[in-house]
């Protein structure tokens, strides 16, 4: 049977030790889901898969924003970032919270009636563009711009790693059976989960100070080891190629790239035995639903065979920075 992942072998639940264990178990305790396509096909490095969970777990899950205002967040994000596996996710939990309506206007790209909702929408799908501080109310500020950062390195991992289907056949595409998903979970979708409880997974894993956004809350805490353990990924790129990209994304405009003449023009001056790994942070930076299978084999073979763990690596430094980048156009107060 086909499976949604095309570049790397995840770790089993059943097989699964350690930190990765840890991580299932929750989100199959707070998700309602015991296998999540996005989580297993991080689940070689472990240290990169348990801070995504905890950022998306103490953003979207839990909090005191109303969820379905954050699913249109996470579903507005996905769209922006032409995610289909993403928002195909999102409009089946917007149904889980009971919004039926507002599932299938959001999964059209269609603004929503209610004006919240509207505003939240427009928001979401401008963060890499126009950045600026959430229309919600300043209690829920932290919860909205976790819940879009989240959906800004969920989405480029996903279309880095994952096919676009999140159901066999692409059934999700189907109104009838994204509402009958949206009914099997809204047990768990509707339930209020305590802050925090994803944090003590982040223990011994890389960290740094926590964003002025979200300063004393769980999702800051989660965000700063998100961004320190994707930031790792720095050291399987030679210094002129991790300059490279990081200028690339700098000088980026939040538009997607061209067709033509991208990212070669970017990486014009990096060797070529460090392009191929070049190419493929880039491209998870700022295009990743273009990463074909020549790219990954480009990679692999520039470096004798390297472990899908240093694939999620690598794919996790361009990610968290164009995430770096929009988080940084964010006009939020300190």
């Amino acid at each position: 049977m086909p499976t949604p992942y095309r570049y790397v072998t995840p770790v089993p639940t059943e097989a699964a030790a350690g930190l990765t264990a840890e991580v299932y178990a929750q989100i199959a305790r707070d998700f309602g889901m015991a296998r999540m396509p996005l989580f297993l096909t991080l689940s070689p490095a472990p240290e990169v898969l348990a801070p995504t969970w905890a950022m998306l777990r103490e953003s979207l899950l839990a909090g005191r924003a109303p969820r379905a205002a954050k699913e249109v967040v996470a579903a507005g994000v996905s769209l922006a970032n032409k995610c289909p596996f993403c928002v195909d996710a999102h409009t089946v939990l917007l149904h889980a919270t009971g919004e039926h309506d507002l599932a299938e206007t959001v999964a059209r790209g269609r603004t929503p009636s209610d004006p919240e909702h509207a505003r939240l929408f427009a928001w979401a799908t401008g963060t890499a563009t126009a950045g600026q501080a959430p229309p919600c109310p300043p209690g829920h500020a932290a919860e909205h711009i976790g819940t879009a950062l989240a959906f800004h390195f969920i989405n480029r991992m996903v279309s880095s790693l994952l096919t676009d289907n999140l159901l066999p056949a692409g059934l999700q595409r189907s109104r009838l059976v994204r509402g009958l998903g949206g009914r099997a979970l809204a047990r768990t979708v509707r339930r209020r989960l305590p802050r925090g409880e994803a944090l003590p997974l982040l223990r011994g894993l890389p960290s740094g100070p926590a964003p002025a956004w979200a300063e004393g809350t769980p999702a800051g805490t989660a965000f700063a080891a998100l961004r320190a353990a994707a930031g790792e990924g720095a050291a399987l790129l030679g210094d002129t190629a991790r300059e490279a990209v990081v200028e690339a994304v700098a000088a980026w405009d939040g538009e997607h790239p061209p067709l033509s003449g991208w990212p070669s023009g970017p990486l014009a001056d990096v060797a070529p035995g460090q392009r191929p790994a070049a190419r493929l942070a880039l491209l998870a930076a700022l295009a990743p639903y273009r990463v074909t299978d020549a790219d990954v084999a480009a990679w692999r073979e520039a470096g004798g065979g390297r472990y899908d763990a240093d694939l999620v690596r690598l794919l996790a430094f361009g990610a968290i920075t164009a995430v770096r980048r929009i988080e940084a156009a964010l006009a939020v107060p300190a």
